[in-house]
């Protein structure tokens, strides 16, 4: 059953029941309490429609409702129009509407900053309508169903229509996965980050604000080593001003760039970039407003990145140091089952390209390694440099030999990354293997230079994009298939964190395995290619790696 829902004030909605076409089956009905409505018709197993699940959702889980499946309007319509080369144009169900209807489209509502340590708040307040809503002259309700049949025929339209459902689908179930993990949220000890931060910083400053004791003495070293009593070593123009008196011109203070300068200001320099990163990222004050109650609340942003992989609204969920993940420890009584696919992108484009040499070489795990067996003469990482050189757009150097030797041995795979550069090189689009498509180019002056760079981009992107998809059909199979006590509390590009129970532990790896297998078959049908995952049981995210 196909219900849309729409907020209207106070807590009440509307709601109307579809047919999967997006015909109106019932009239139109109001409802006081829509969370509780929702509530209590979900366990019919409804699929519900709205206009934006990241605007919704939090409400209903604030309130102590799940729902099961969701279609939302703005995702959908984000794929369908970069679909037609018109990446990144009004996607909200008014912007749809207006332009069906020949009216002016209006921009995309800018969204709330997001919220740190705050309280969830009352019903009322979390269905509140976002700053600069875009208005139209139709019914909110009235604008998302007719929204809604479109969408479900332009995505009929489409010539590989399954693969589209698919991508939506998997879509979907991400928007609502993204909410679900940053109102659970990441569990994390204040005790063992405060053991980190004072192995690594120091003692904390009793000045709010000031930088801990251990940069303030590497700040005094490097302003002793270069002369400079006055030196901001976290400016990096500052820092290049530095070794320009030193008669080192530097073209940035990236780490590569530093350690190939003879200077006894890099050690130094490197250690004060590492620490301040993890400072200001993930340190004292970033903790109190990103942790509370024991648990990391970061806000997801689905499909943030082009290619499909999410990013955050601030909280660097998405980033967190080594170090720093020895602060990620499970409840007492319960563990981490952390999976994580390992050379996730070479095997989907052994799998996309249909190359059955390179599909065998990944069977036994360590696809690498096996490379470097058949074609390398045993030599690992000239097999990796070849295969993430096809990938990425790696022409010259020590690369060279290497893509000869894999462009001989693996032609198919080859050919497949060739023919999306040169895609994108001539300016044109190129999709992932589900349908997602890459952003046209921009407007400026056409140049060779510009066409390799762009010719790399889409290389990578089918790639790339299609991993995303790989693994967000995966979370989405592992949402349904977790014992009933199990959380997924994190989600970064091919790895996975459920948090439960101890002894639920092997029966949630077990599950996580099944469901590697199952977004393979459905991705990519009888492949040869396996996507083996491997799955670690701790009690800190730190060992498990």
């Amino acid at each position: 059953m196909l219900v849309a829902a729409v907020v209207t004030d106070g807590g009440r909605g509307r709601l109307r029941v579809l047919r999967e076409d997006g015909r109106p089956e019932q009239p139109a009905e109001a409802v006081d309490d829509l969370v509780a409505e929702i509530g209590r018709r979900d366990g019919e197993g409804v699929r519900w429609l709205w206009g934006s699940t990241a605007e919704v959702y939090p409400a209903l889980l604030a309130n102590g409702r799940r729902v099961g499946r969701c279609h939302d309007a703005e995702l959908t319509e984000a794929l369908l129009l970069g679909y037609d080369g018109r990446w990144g144009e009004p996607r909200s169900v008014a912007a749809s509407w207006a332009r069906r209807h020949g009216r002016p489209v209006p921009p995309d509502p800018v969204p709330d900053a997001p919220v740190g340590a705050g309280g969830a708040g009352d019903q009322v307040a979390l269905f509140e309508t976002p700053k600069q809503a875009p208005m139209i002259d139709a019914d909110p309700l009235d604008a998302l169903v007719e929204t809604y049949a479109a969408q479900h025929a332009a995505i009929a339209a489409r010539p590989e229509p399954g693969r589209f459902r698919l991508l939506v689908a998997a879509e979907n179930a991400g928007a609502l996965i993204a909410a679900e993990m940053g109102h659970v949220g990441l569990p994390w000890s204040g005790r063992a980050h405060d053991d980190v931060l004072r192995e690594l910083l120091g003692d904390p400053p009793s000045i709010a604000g000031a930088p801990p004791s251990r940069l303030v003495e590497l700040t005094t070293t490097l302003r002793e080593l270069f002369h400079d009593p006055r030196l901001h070593p976290e400016s990096p123009a500052e820092v290049l001003r530095a070794f320009s008196r030193a008669g080192i011109v530097l073209p940035s203070t990236r780490a590569w760039v530093l350690k190939s300068v003879d200077h006894p200001a890099v050690a130094p320099l490197l250690e004060f970039k590492e620490l301040y990163r993890i400072w200001t990222a993930h340190g004292w004050s970033w903790r109190a407003t990103w942790v509370r109650d024991g648990r990391f609340h970061p806000e997801y942003v689905p499909a943030g990145v082009v290619s499909g992989r999410w990013a955050t609204r601030g909280g660097g969920a998405l980033q967190i140091p080594k170090a720093v993940r020895r602060a990620v420890v499970a409840d007492p009584g319960w563990a981490f089952v952390v999976a994580d696919a390992g050379q996730l992108e070479p095997r989907v484009l052994a799998a996309m390209a249909g190359d059955n040499g390179l599909a065998r070489a990944g069977a036994g795990g360590d696809l690498y390694a096996a490379l470097a067996a058949e074609a390398f003469a045993t030599d690992r990482a000239q097999a990796k440099l070849a295969l993430l050189g096809a990938m990425y757009g790696q022409t010259g150097g020590n690369a060279v030999p290497a893509l000869a030797a894999l462009r001989q041995r693996f032609p198919v795979a080859w050919d497949y990354v060739e023919r999306a550069a040169r895609a994108g090189e001539a300016g044109g689009l190129v999709r992932s293997w589900l349908g997602r498509t890459c952003p046209p180019p921009g407007p400026e002056e056409r140049t060779p230079a510009r066409e390799r760079a762009r010719g790399r981009f889409t290389r990578n992107f089918v790639i790339q994009a299609t991993a995303a998809e790989w693994a967000l059909t995966l979370l989405a199979l592992v949402r349904t298939a977790l014992p009933a006590d199990a959380e997924l509390v994190f989600f970064q590009h091919d790895e996975v964190i459920v948090h439960c129970p101890r002894e639920h532990a092997a029966a949630t790896a077990d599950a996580l395995r099944e469901a590697a297998e199952r977004a393979s078959r459905l991705l990519f049908g009888a492949t040869p290619v396996r996507f083996p995952l491997g799955v670690a049981i701790v009690d800190c995210y730190a060992d498990a790696k």
